[in-house]
């Protein structure tokens, strides 16, 4: 007989699926988990048939913001977000990388007036051979993956 250790549902709150296991402190970390009072479950090197291991977060009232998703989509694209209300999921997502990136990703030019200046970064993001990258709007250059700091608020 296998035996299964269960984790408590959650009456309200997101659960974040599918996250790759090498990913999951970077996406704790970008959300600044680690400050955050709610309910926290996490578990890693989870079998997965999409990913063979993955990482799963499930955070007890707490919602997130547009911004908060963009920087997932940015770390673990192929995350899915649960919302939960009263024990049921009651909406998924998939997450998806924006056309632009405004913000949350510093550019990795040193020169770039947005590592002198009050100014927001702003990138648009292509796809080349399948990789993401982002090319920033003020000084043209573009960040790889490798390069990919997102700036921290917390």
């Amino acid at each position: 007989m296998e035996k299964h250790l269960k984790v408590s549902a959650i009456k309200d709150g997101t659960v974040l699926d599918h996250i790759p296991s090498d990913q999951l402190f970077k996406v704790i970390d970008i959300l600044n988990l680690s400050n955050c009072i709610n309910q926290i479950t996490f578990g890693t090197n989870l079998d997965s048939k999409l990913l063979g291991k993955k990482a799963i977060i499930k955070i007890a009232d707490r919602f997130f913001l547009d911004d908060e998703i963009n920087k997932i989509a940015l770390i673990a694209p192929q995350a899915k977000i649960n919302i939960i209300h009263d024990f049921q999921v009651v909406e998924k997502r998939e997450l998806s990388v924006p056309s632009e990136i405004k913000g949350i990703v510093k550019c990795m030019n040193p020169v770039c007036i947005t590592n002198h200046q009050p100014v927001d970064t702003l990138f648009s993001t292509i796809y080349e051979n399948n990789e993401l990258k982002l090319l920033c709007h003020y000084c043209e250059k573009i960040t790889d993956r490798q390069n990919l700091k997102i700036i921290s608020k917390g």
